[in-house]
């Protein structure tokens, strides 16, 4: 029984993963923006709710919890609506960890002073109990704060990927490392001194002299003496004129 379908299976599987995983980043972009985008659509509804708690002024800025509740929500559509639907994503990851840190550090001052489930009236106007509303609102701001450092860690590190290519000297097959900008430079291989040109790390192809079939090698295989795959003939890799 042969094995083809399997290997071939194992091979799919492999490059659905692969892609899932490239995207992870991009999802995890979407459920934040998501989580910013229903908290402070739950804060917006339960500042029009008819708590008691809502009138009492909050010890730290003076402010009725009411109208901080607005703030808030409209600070969290802002940086949902930069994290959904522009290309500042990185700035509203950014901003998210700042708010979400100040949180942290805003309710654990309130806890300090007695102020027990003080958060808890955040989704009152959904029916959820102060104590469970509390949790989720820590739990919320907890998430926000550590996706959004990943994320943001991530982000540049595919940054830095894109601003700097490799390629191999052909003469000596020694890593060069050079920025996007310097594509296309004539420079001495920092490794043998013999002159290289700067290019992607990609395929290159040439015809074969005698049976002229395409061949495709890497760039670092320039000047190697090889076995044509096609007519069996003795080459040597080069440029394509």
């Amino acid at each position: 029984m042969s094995s083809a379908p399997i290997i071939d299976d194992a091979s799919k599987a492999k490059a659905v993963a692969f892609r899932l995983l490239n995207r992870l980043p991009e999802i995890a972009v979407l459920v934040a923006g998501a989580v910013l985008a229903f908290v402070g659509t739950a804060e917006i509804i339960s500042s029009f709710g008819s708590s008691e708690l809502l009138d009492i002024k909050d010890p730290m800025f003076g402010l009725g919890f009411r109208w901080l509740m607005v703030a808030a929500a409209i600070i969290h559509l802002t940086l949902s609506f930069i994290v959904l639907f522009t290309k500042h994503k990185m700035l509203g990851l950014g901003l998210t960890i700042w708010i979400a840190a100040n949180f942290l550090v805003y309710r654990i001052g309130l806890w300090e002073m007695g102020w027990a489930h003080s958060s808890g009236f955040n989704f009152d106007g959904v029916g959820f109990s102060l104590k469970a509303t509390d949790i989720i609102t820590v739990w919320i701001a907890l998430f926000l704060l550590v996706a959004s450092c990943v994320l943001l860690w991530i982000g540049n590190r595919r940054i830095q990927a894109v601003a700097f290519l490799k390629n191999f000297c052909p003469a000596c097959g020694g890593h060069v490392k050079f920025a996007v900008e310097n594509e296309g430079r004539q420079i001495p291989c920092p490794h043998c001194a013999k002159p290289m040109k700067l290019r992607r790390e990609e395929n290159l192809r040439m015809s074969c002299f005698f049976c002229h079939e395409h061949i495709s090698f890497p760039a670092h295989a320039l000047g190697e003496k090889i076995t044509c795959p096609h007519c069996k003939m003795d080459i040597t890799l080069k440029e394509s004129a």
